[in-house]
């Protein structure tokens, strides 16, 4: 009897799908949380498998700033183990003819929502191993098909909570598209030309109103500044240049006096400007999105 449970029990495991294996699924959305709905696409991914490890991103995305929640995912996403899903719904489209995808980055990681520019950031950076349009017809919730404005609980949550704990394979989430088939939000990418760094502000440090911008530390170092060095940066908001500063290079806010502007590496190592203790972005009026950019030059004597 011992012999015949082994062998059924090493039948059963050679057997099993190979994707069965369980991830992480993590939520992000421009829901907030003062009603149900992010509660219940947790409540939905529960559903499909109640051992799930389910986290949330955010739920605080500006509503429908498509951008904010493509680099939201872009900031995060690699902090994450492979085989993650990623849940984004910032989806004004809702119930139109936008597809609904899941995207494999090669990295392995996974982000299941509507194509409509969100993946941008994460296809450029991380690469695009395949895509599949969701099919609808076997993967949404049951019940759920007289309800068209939130896929968020009945398609995206549903179909990421089955990717994440193994139910379905990639494969099965619908047909493979082109991999260059992304739609993608135009912006002015980093840039280094005749001694000034051209980019964008991609988004605020919203907490503490530091401006970030999409300039990394290898683009910067070719300018040649060192610490404490000053440095002028220009902003400009659909081309008309709006605010100026010029400040010190330093590594840490406490370079220069409270209340003092300072230019720096932020945590992702892309150059940002900040008021030490103090809100640059409100203080100078500057916002961020592909219709701000900015100019980054050695400032000299």
């Amino acid at each position: 009897m011992k012999k015949l449970f082994t062998a059924l029990a090493l039948s059963a495991a050679l057997s099993a799908p190979a994707f069965a294996a369980k991830h992480a699924l993590v939520l992000q959305t421009d829901f907030g949380t003062s009603d149900g709905a992010v509660s219940a696409m947790r409540g939905v991914a529960y559903g499909v498998d109640a051992d799930l490890t389910v986290a949330d991103l955010t739920h605080n995305i500006p509503d429908y700033d498509i951008w904010v929640g493509g680099y939201r995912l872009f900031q995060t996403a690699n902090y994450w183990p492979e085989g993650t899903v990623f849940v984004s719904v910032i989806d004004p489209g809702v119930g139109t003819s936008r597809k609904s995808v899941v995207l494999k980055t090669k990295a392995g990681r996974y982000f299941v929502g509507p194509d409509n520019g969100q993946f941008t950031l994460i296809a450029e950076r991380d690469g695009v191993a395949e895509v599949r349009e969701i099919d609808e017809s076997i993967n949404r919730r049951a019940g759920s098909g007289e309800s068209y404005t939130f896929h968020g609980r009945d398609v995206y949550a549903y179909v990421g909570a089955r990717l994440a704990s193994g139910a379905i394979s990639f494969e099965q989430v619908g047909p493979l598209l082109p991999s260059d088939a992304v739609i993608k939000i135009a912006y002015q990418k980093a840039a280094l030309s005749d001694g000034k760094l051209r980019g964008i502000i991609p988004v605020l440090d919203v907490k503490y109103g530091n401006v970030w911008t999409n300039i990394p530390k290898a683009l910067f170092e070719q300018l040649g500044v060192k610490e404490h060095e000053r440095v002028r940066v220009r902003f400009f908001h659909n081309k008309k240049l709006v605010h100026t500063v010029v400040a010190p290079y330093e590594h840490t806010f406490g370079g220069v006096a409270k209340g003092q502007p300072v230019v720096y590496l932020n945590s992702l190592l892309d150059v940002a400007v900040a008021l030490n203790q103090g809100n640059y972005a409100a203080k100078n009026k500057i916002d961020s999105g592909v219709e701000w950019e900015v100019e980054v030059s050695k400032a000299g004597k």
